[in-house]
């Protein structure tokens, strides 16, 4: 920190793992790389809030590390649906959606404590007692802008059975509206799946619809299967073939690495929107439409269904977004990635942010977006991805960042920097 300030550079968080939107980067910048301080440790925590098993992440522990270690206590944690996530980086500071977030909630919710050194090199612990308000903010409101991570403390729940499916059909030889109708009427019964603790990934294209798993923590197999079977039986009366496999597991990890398929990151451009509870059921044909053209003009639709409500996460204090609260599912566009095709990659990126990501958001103006996964070019991005909170993060980051030593894209106080010519950034008149 001493170094960055007195050089005038400025400094970028690499936590580990992925990030879609370029955040851990950044031209003429430090890189702090936190890959390799991998500690676990398990213990039991106590305070007016909380009293339980937790788990104590050092900054570079990938998803799979932090199930692995959690199931070998008879635990399990809230991490994301691919291997590679840093649990304690942009994953959880950004919210952090999970198959087991319609249990337990999001993976900002789980946070107990941060260790942290701010931009003037202090190493802080931040809790709900002790430095509040940066406990407030690195709980949901963005990584990499307040300051380094270098341990996080996260509830670590009772281990249990879980159960998942898959499901898929594809549109040849049906008509397109039967289809669509299809999808449709997956998209109408997913309050009533959420609600029981299941979340729920599905993929739209033109060609094929994949629910790529359905999981259920905690929830038999029978009743997992039983949840899907009307639309089963709705799909036989459309005249829609599909193939389907259910399983029962031991824990969730055995589900997680039987049937989550690991995503290959930085071949695809990406835009999102939070999808309301309302909007399937007051909306449902309008979003259908929406997703229908996205699907059809080429690219592809996902759909992480859960219920992240106050009934849920039960008693938490945090920055994130309040449009998860409300969401039905958080729905992520994507588009095919070619190194040797700038032109038509310009041509889908203007599509992504002119096109795609406004029909979601005609459909709930007031909600808002992932800001982990999505466009990175996402007009108005402090109201999307920050909404009210945004104007009480900015004051917690000048109080732990008084020099802007920190800069991630689209991260709260990035718009207050530009670009010059020659590829450097300003802020307020310095050069960096």
């Amino acid at each position: 920190m001493k170094f960055t300030t007195e050089h005038n550079i400025r400094l970028v968080v690499r936590n580990t793992g992925h990030d879609y939107n370029g955040k851990s980067t950044g031209a003429g910048a430090l890189g702090l790389w936190m890959h390799n301080i991998q500690d676990i440790e398990f213990k039991d925590y106590h305070d007016v809030h909380y009293t339980g098993r937790a788990a104590k992440f050092g900054a570079g522990v990938q998803g799979t590390e932090a199930y692995r270690a959690a199931e070998a206590q008879g635990l399990e944690i809230v991490s994301g649906e691919y291997a590679s996530v840093g649990i304690a980086g942009g994953y959880s500071q950004g919210g952090g959606h999970s198959a087991l977030s319609s249990r337990h909630g999001l993976a900002a919710d789980q946070v107990l404590e941060w260790e942290v050194i701010d931009g003037t090199g202090q190493l802080l612990v931040t809790n709900r007692e002790q430095n509040k308000d940066l406990y407030w903010s690195l709980s949901g409101g963005g990584g990499g802008t307040y300051g380094v991570v270098w341990s996080m403390t996260t509830k670590a729940h009772t281990g249990t059975p879980a159960s998942g499916l898959n499901l898929t059909f594809t549109s040849n030889g049906i008509p397109k509206d039967i289809y669509y109708d299809a999808v449709k009427l997956y998209y109408s019964m997913l309050p009533g799946i959420v609600d029981t603790g299941v979340m729920s990934l599905a993929y739209l294209t033109n060609i094929s619809f994949s629910i790529a798993p359905m999981t259920g923590p905690n929830i038999p197999v029978k009743k997992l299967e039983s949840m899907i079977q009307p639309f089963r039986d709705s799909l036989d009366k459309m005249g829609i073939k599909h193939t389907f496999y259910s399983d029962q597991f031991d824990s969730y990890l055995d589900e997680f690495e039987n049937m989550m398929k690991d995503a290959h990151i930085g071949t695809a451009q990406y835009g999102s929107w939070l999808i309301p509870r309302s909007v399937v059921q007051d909306k449902n044909g309008d979003l259908t439409d929406a997703a229908r053209y996205i699907a059809e003009d080429g690219a592809k639709f996902a759909t992480f269904a859960l219920n992240v409500s106050q009934e849920v996460t039960g008693d938490v204090y945090n920055s994130v977004l309040p449009a998860w609260r409300e969401a039905i599912f958080h729905g992520k566009v994507s588009t095919t990635w070619e190194f040797n095709q700038p032109d038509k990659m310009r041509n889908l990126q203007d599509k992504m942010t002119f096109d795609y990501v406004p029909r979601l958001q005609q459909l709930a103006p007031d909600s808002g977006a992932y800001l982990n996964e999505a466009d990175f070019r996402q007009p108005n991005f402090k109201e999307a991805f920050y909404g009210t909170n945004y104007d009480a993060l900015r004051q917690v980051k000048a109080k732990y960042d008084p020099h802007d030593v920190f800069y991630g894209l689209t991260a709260v106080g990035s718009d207050e920097w530009t670009v010059s010519n020659s590829g450097q950034y300003r802020i307020s008149g310095q050069l960096y």
